[in-house]
């Protein structure tokens, strides 16, 4: 056979489908699983409109697609399995949605559809689903799934991936099971050989969650509802301030017919003042009453605004629904407020996937390959989930019924079950929310237990550095604490700058970027003894210090100091806040995710310009300083095709290998049909280049690098890239650090500052049972908050010094740090060099 053309294969042909809603990730699942597959040596194939296109199969015949035959040369430098399956079909026509092609292909008629390597290539970055979804009656009957079963034999098809809800996934679940009975159907009525019959008697299928309500049990996200939540938050925020201009009252419907959660999430990273989420109806019976109350007591100390978030599956204890419009009725009847509705509707679901929403579907869609791969008929369907970064495989069932069973328990009234079925997370938040959000006139502790809580930011700005402090104050306030705030760090508390803030005072800077009380990397050890000095005269009786690595040195520095001052042998506690990600021990630190989404906003555009030239590869830096988090997981977030990280450092042959990599990746486009590519870099690269360029130059005098050793790393690239492809540089700087904080670090904030809150009490309340001259602090009452795997764990900070990288600042093992591997694989890099 003609090297252009397709090779039979005897592996495995595995199927992609979306069903049910759309939710934004649904492409990134698509991509990942194609690419994979192509990886492990398997057909790709897709399945257009979900469960209706496994029904319609290909009504019209039509030859198999030939890609253009490829230069010779290019057959002989490459592995020829893969080329073949590098450019195969009909991507193009999947994305336009018309079903025309100016060369003459069509769709029309052709539902289950082969696709090769650059036919899915950009697709994570688009909302919705290109291969279409559809709600399938034909599916839902015997007659129909034994089409379906028929039209997957045809087509060699042995293996499916589902993305969708809990009835895509179950009915995923009944046709496996139904499987040998309908393949021996199909031969019974002749449709089918004997062969057929012993190749296809076993049928993989692996499930994914496409669901923007995150309503299934067994994982903490599903896809799409991280981005579901922004598009709500985002709509929020813009509410927020016409709602303050004119001192009105928002009743805002969010979708979530039988999940709260993102009416809860909503509500926690907005600020809102009250939910009602189906869950947790209002235990005050009328509910009129508690709504009223709690606003009322918001709008007696001057609040001008008033946000309310009722989910589509809202009811009261007795399951009678509760409406936008008639809440809205309410507070404008009984407490004389203009009160406005605003249903989001559909806009949920569409626009951009945000990083998370990237990140997730591809390392989920790799995974449900390996699964395929592994399945055997003694095996279960498995569902591919997550629980805090860790990529876990449940039965696919499971998941399904105890998902069915909050419905269940909400139905019978039974609300404390239904949120037992719920992860902790969920009641965290709940809980969370009501402290936040609602005025107590009583204060809760006695007066003995009352403290005086500093509370400063170190190190750079980060997004959710406002939201956690606004948590700590609110919290405070509840229980009777006074809250100091600390302008710019140390270097104002030496300076007398501190000041108390109250619980209106902090009300709308949950949404704000940066830090509201000031920040720097100015360490204690400026002049501990009076910093001491400062602690004793304020009658500082905890601190409460949100930053990065700074801030997690200083805490050291003070524990150290406790030997000397006095002063410091009170509770102290520092939330890792930090775009570099870099605090030891914790996968996740706030601002890390909302510069994830400046990175991919940034990204997106960039490349826009990139592939609008064609031919232009772009060098894109980031911050970060030694920690590679950002370039990483931004680069697999963007589709980067190259990331270079100070863990793994840069040598000559590594540039050797990534401009022979571009050259190769450029010389296989089809012509007129290049695509603009990415280059991730972390911001300390140019001087490490500079330095391997100078090492070679000094060992060999003569030759091209002499010339270019004093050159940008964009300027190598293009002159290496000739004809090819030209190179530009974008230098991202501090755009990282700024914005509006993502949902995910807003409502983390919430969570990890009442921990620490929760806390500095335990440890205040220990020190309070010592003899009052001899009081001293144990080494525990100094601790790093921390998240790790499925729990929080607050961590003593003389324990986190073992596991930190003091020189590089940064820790000595990552969650991600495989990460940068799975980035070169999807862009083919070991094929192509």
């Amino acid at each position: 056979m003609a090297p252009d053309q397709p090779q039979p294969s005897s592996s495995m042909k595995l199927a992609v489908l979306t069903s049910g809603g759309d939710s934004a990730g649904m492409n990134a699942v698509v991509r990942a699983v194609v690419k994979a597959g192509i990886l492990k040596g398997c057909e790709a194939w897709i399945v257009r409109e979900g469960y209706e296109g496994l029904v319609r199969g290909n009504l019209e015949a039509e030859a198999p697609f030939a890609p253009e035959p490829l230069p010779e040369i290019t057959m002989k430098l490459h592995d020829p399995s893969f080329i073949q399956n590098l450019r195969f079909g009909d991507g193009e026509l999947l994305r336009d949605g018309t079903g025309d092609h100016p060369g003459g292909r069509s769709l029309k008629g052709r539902y289950i559809v082969r696709v090769g390597w650059d036919d899915v290539r950009g697709w994570f970055a688009e909302g919705g689903t290109l291969i279409g979804t559809a709600r399938s009656a034909a599916f839902r009957t015997p007659e129909g799934r034994l089409t379906a079963a028929h039209n997957l034999i045809i087509e060699g098809i042995d293996a499916l991936v589902v993305c969708g809800g809990d009835g895509s996934l179950t009915g995923a679940d009944i046709f496996r099971s139904e499987w040998p009975k309908l393949v021996q159907q199909l031969r019974a009525d002749g449709k089918i050989t004997d062969e057929q019959v012993t190749r296809y008697g076993h049928l993989r299928i692996v499930g994914l969650v496409g669901s923007i309500d995150n309503d299934m049990s067994m994982t903490d996200m599903t896809i799409g509802a991280s981005t579901a939540l922004h598009r709500i938050c985002e709509a929020i925020d813009n509410i927020n301030s016409t709602a303050s201009s004119h001192s009105r009252a928002f009743v805002l419907e969010v979708m979530g017919r039988h999940c709260g959660w993102l009416a809860l999430q909503a509500s926690i990273s907005a600020g809102a003042d009250f939910i009602f989420i189906p869950e947790r109806p209002p235990k005050v019976n009328p509910w009129e009453d508690e709504l009223c109350e709690a606003i009322k007591r918001h709008r007696a100390i001057g609040k001008r605004k008033t946000i309310v978030i009722v989910a589509e599956g809202a009811q009261d204890s007795d399951l009678k629904p509760i409406h936008a419009e008639y809440v809205k009725d309410v507070l404008a009847e009984r407490l004389g407020l203009d009160t406005r509705v605003t249903t989001l509707g559909h806009t949920q679901r569409g626009g951009r996937p945000c990083a998370y929403d990237r990140i997730l579907p591809t390392l989920q869609g790799v995974d449900a390959v390996n699964a395929l791969l592994e399945s055997t008929p003694e095996t279960p369907s498995y569902m591919i989930g997550i629980r805090e970064n860790k990529i876990i495989r449940v039965p696919l069932m499971e998941a399904v019924e105890m998902t069915r069973a909050v419905s269940a328990a909400i139905s019978e009234k039974d609300f404390e079950k239904a949120m037992s079925f719920r992860d902790p997370e969920f009641s965290d938040s709940l809980q969370g929310f009501h402290i936040v959000s609602e005025l107590e006139t009583e204060k809760k502790l006695p007066l003995e237990q009352r403290m005086r809580i500093g509370i400063m930011h170190i190190g750079a700005p980060a997004g959710g550095m406002n939201a956690a402090t606004r948590t700590a104050v609110r919290y405070c306030v509840r229980q009777g604490h006074t809250p100091l705030g600390i302008s710019n760090g140390f270097r104002g508390l030496l300076d007398d700058n501190l000041h108390e803030l109250s619980w209106l005072g902090v009300d709308s800077w949950m949404a704000r970027g940066g830090s509201e009380l000031g920040t720097n990397r100015t360490q204690p050890d400026i002049d501990l003894g009076t910093v001491a000095a400062k602690f004793q005269e304020y009658n500082l009786q905890a601190l409460f210090m949100i930053g990065g690595f700074e801030a997690f040195t200083s805490l050291l520095i003070l524990e150290n100091g406790r030997k000397y001052y006095p002063a410091f042998h009170i509770p102290m506690v520092h939330l890792p806040a930090t775009i570099s990600n870099n605090v030891p021990m914790t996968e996740f630190s706030l601002g890390s995710d909302t510069s994830l989404n400046a990175l991919v906003d940034a990204c997106d555009a960039i490349k826009q310009s990139a592939s609008a030239s064609r031919n232009r590869v772009f060098v894109v830096e980031t911050q970060g300083g030694r920690c590679g988090y950002l370039a990483t997981v931004g680069a697999l977030a963007v589709g980067a095709n190259i990331v270079y990280t100070p863990e793994h450092g840069i040598s000559l042959d590594t540039l050797r290998d990534d401009v022979k990599f571009l050259k190769r990746r450029y010389m296989l486009d089809v012509k007129g049909k290049s695509e603009g590519r990415i280059v991730i870099r972390y911001d300390h690269l140019t001087c490490v280049l500079r330095l391997c360029l100078i090492n070679a130059c000094n060992e060999q005098k003569r030759g091209r690098i002499v010339g270019i050793y004093h050159r940008c790393h964009h300027q190598i690239l293009k002159e290496e890239g000739g004809s090819l492809f030209d190179s530009r540089q974008a230098s991202l700087g501090h755009t990282l650090q700024g914005g509006v904080p993502s949902p995910m670090d807003r409502a983390r904030a919430v969570r990890l500052s009442l921990k620490c809150m929760a806390f500095i009490e335990k440890h205040h309340n220990l020190m309070l049972q010592q003899p009052t001259k001899s009081r001293s602090a144990d080494r525990e009452s100094a601790a790093v908050i921390t998240i790790q795997a499925s729990s929080v764990q607050l961590v003593p900070v003389d324990e986190v010094v073992a596991h930190a990288d003091m020189k590089n600042r940064r820790g000595k093992r990552t969650w991600w740090e495989g990460m940068k591997e799975l980035v070169e694989a999807l862009v083919a890099r070991p094929q192509l060099i």
